[in-house]
């Protein structure tokens, strides 16, 4: 039958040899005996019901056995081996008894405190909100609290100005003499449009990866969305001349690409790196309630009804490699002037009702040409016509805020602190 709890060993069992009483008696054994083989399996031919093997082959030791050792010599006997007598051969050459038994270690000490115990905290204390933990996301904590965001920034299209980016990033005390970050905290977002018309767009591409790690490096972050621009360099590098659908006929990546200021310098340094860095970046964001994107169109909302799949699609076009796809992309994100005009405010509350923000903040149309339209204004035959950007601009009810400060038409590379004072 099984062995349980409160059952004796089987008679003729393994366990139902104990040693001496001596032995039992020894400090410290007290708790060991009688106990402990209850849940422990049964070694090979030990199994629980059994009769214990009989031994053919006595071990030596056991003929050799020492005087004053006389529990040893029953326990042979009682296998059916005839134990050894005082006076043999194998009896008299026995080595000697040890001097003493086994030394046993001694219990543990009771816990004896040295000082009465006292409450840490008073009988009726109750805890504070400022006593309680606070959770936050571990990627926005630094030390043993969470600290405020750092300081918001956008930055317009740049178009391969690179000098001029670094001096208005500077202006800003975001870079530092050698271009290196040195804003702490902040957080800084670039709107799209790095490479075309300007001389190099690759330098500004490297300049915007080297300071996102340093960015994050510092507890600031400096990250950049997918302007127009970005993906006809993509599609200009991955389907050259391949003809495309379009509505003014055929076309090709490749073509637009030279039409649109492609450089030629910037086509030769792409990396892989490069291509990557560009092919994983987000359409959208949305912080402190500024809806961030290139365009100034609402066709991103033909990619989803919320941000996070918007974005999720527009990777997916990428990822999928197809020309034509591609090209109906790059297509619907060059549109532009839609919160422009009486219609404009409505087309502003349309998205931010869809992707939330209480504004949206946007490059790609350059404020000159915003300006232009708005007021009626057009350039007289030979007239040169002075662009005076200042700053951002606000419009469309005060939905919208305008970037692009018309860098590549002798205006100026916006970089502005959210929210826009005054």
């Amino acid at each position: 039958m099984t062995q349980g709890a409160g059952q004796g060993a089987e008679p003729g069992t393994a366990e139902s040899w104990r040693p001496e009483a001596a032995f039992e008696r020894a400090a410290g054994y007290e708790h060991a005996l009688g106990q402990g083989y209850e849940h422990e399996p049964a070694g090979p031919g030990f199994e629980h019901g059994t009769a214990a093997p009989e031994f053919r082959h006595a071990a030596p030791e056991y003929e050799r056995a020492a005087p004053g050792y006389e529990h040893a010599q029953e326990a042979v006997a009682g296998y059916g081996y005839p134990a050894p007598q005082p006076g043999s051969a194998a009896y008299d050459s026995a080595p000697p008894a040890p001097a003493h038994a086994p030394t046993v270690p001694a219990p543990p000490r009771p816990y004896e405190p040295t000082e009465r115990d006292t409450p840490l905290v008073p009988a009726d204390y109750t805890p504070t909100a400022r006593d309680l933990p606070v959770l936050g996301d571990p990627a926005e904590t630094h030390g043993e609290r969470p600290e405020r965001p750092g300081p918001l920034y956008v930055v317009g299209d740049v178009h391969g100005y690179l000098d001029e980016l670094l001096a208005a990033l500077g202006e800003r005390g975001l870079v530092d003499g050698e271009g290196h970050w040195s804003a702490g905290s902040a957080r800084l977002w670039f709107l799209g449009d790095f490479t075309d018309r300007g001389p190099d767009g690759i330098g500004v591409i490297e300049l915007v990866m080297q300071l996102s790690a340093e960015a994050a490096a510092a507890g600031g972050y400096c990250r950049a969305l997918m302007g127009n621009h970005e993906l006809l360099l993509l599609g200009a590098h991955r389907f050259g001349d391949t003809p495309v659908n379009s509505a003014g006929g055929t076309a090709s990546f490749l073509a637009a690409w030279r039409l649109n200021g492609g450089q030629p310098s910037d086509m030769e340094r792409l990396e892989d790196r490069h291509l990557t860095w560009i092919s994983r970046l987000d359409a959208a964001h949305l912080t402190d309630g500024h809806l961030l994107m290139h365009s100034d169109t609402t066709a991103y909302l033909d990619y989803g009804s919320s941000i996070e799949e918007m974005n999720d699609a527009i990777t997916g076009v990428l990822q999928r490699n197809d020309a034509d796809e591609c090209w109906d992309l790059f297509r619907k994100l060059t549109k532009r002037f839609a919160f422009r005009g009486d219609d404009g405010p409505q087309a502003a509350r349309e998205i931010l009702g869809v992707y939330g923000g209480q504004r949206v903040v946007h490059g790609h149309s350059p404020i000159p040409y915003l300006l232009g339209e708005a007021g009626g204004e057009s350039a007289q035959d030979g007239e040169e016509r002075g662009y005076a950007v200042s700053g951002p601009m606000v419009y469309a009810d005060s939905l919208a805020v305008a970037m692009d400060g018309g860098v590549t038409m002798e205006g100026r590379l916006l970089v502005a602190q959210l929210p826009l004072i005054g």
